[in-house]
């Protein structure tokens, strides 16, 4: 009776544990810190990257970065164990701004890990580019795709609607002109980039960590209660025969 007891005090709290972990693992996505900025400004912009396979870590990551409002100037700052470039092409349309007509522009930077470097299940890393001119526009997609060492590849591609509702892989947007997606009803707020000036480390740097240990660990209490309450189930069907 006791160990049956225990069982389902076991299983109650990891089922609570689990719950409690959903909503924090949701928001371990790719994303881009600050999330606005203003028109004309030199934006420093941070990607942070958690790899949220179990198995393979995290071996390259690329930015795809807008060419009908395109920025006229990028560049990054190194991290050591990584290699960076940034892709300029001729536009397929000339752009028209206050300061003549942009016919190149930045059009994607890529991080490739060097051997024996990645970002490991259970970690994260943050990449940090300057941008701008800021272009005069509502909103700015920098869809990213993050490669893996098992050779799979997540597109964090998504646009998220104006209702705030996630999609499965949104795609890190800087919000210029317009205002950010509402949220549950709700308004999100927003921390404009104005300078070229390195940003602190992202708040949410500890929860990203701390979602990845609760899930794992609730999957583990999980595994305990399944087993307990089976050999208590056992064990009193010998007793009662």
């Amino acid at each position: 009776m006791k160990k049956t007891t225990f069982a389902a005090s076991v299983a109650a709290t990891s089922t609570a544990l689990l719950l409690l972990a959903a909503p924090l693992a949701a928001s371990a996505h790719v994303h881009v810190t600050p999330d606005a900025a203003t028109p004309g400004s030199y934006a420093t912009l941070t990607f942070k990257v958690p790899t949220e396979s179990a198995t393979a870590g995290t071996v390259k990551l690329v930015v795809d970065l807008p060419t009908e409002t395109p920025f006229t100037s990028v560049s990054y700052q190194p991290i050591p164990g990584w290699s960076a470039s940034v892709d300029t092409e001729t536009l397929a349309k000339p752009v028209k701004t206050d300061d003549g007509t942009i016919t190149e522009a930045p059009v994607r930077i890529t991080w490739t890990a060097d051997s024996g470097t990645q970002i490991a299940p259970g970690q994260f890393q943050e990449f940090t580019i300057s941008a701008g001119a800021v272009p005069d526009t509502g909103s700015i997609m920098l869809p990213t795709h993050q490669y893996y060492s098992d050779g799979s590849v997540v597109d964090w591609a998504d646009a998220t609607p104006a209702s705030g509702k996630e999609p499965e892989h949104p795609a890190p947007t800087l919000y210029v002109n317009d205002p950010a997606p509402a949220e549950d009803g709700g308004t999100m707020t927003t921390q404009v980039a104005t300078s070229t000036e390195a940003p602190a480390p992202a708040a949410g740097t500890t929860a990203t960590a701390v979602s990845i240990g609760l899930g794992i660990g609730g999957l583990a209490l999980g595994a305990i209660a399944l087993v307990i309450s089976v050999l208590a189930l056992v064990r009193r069907g010998k007793v009662r025969a």
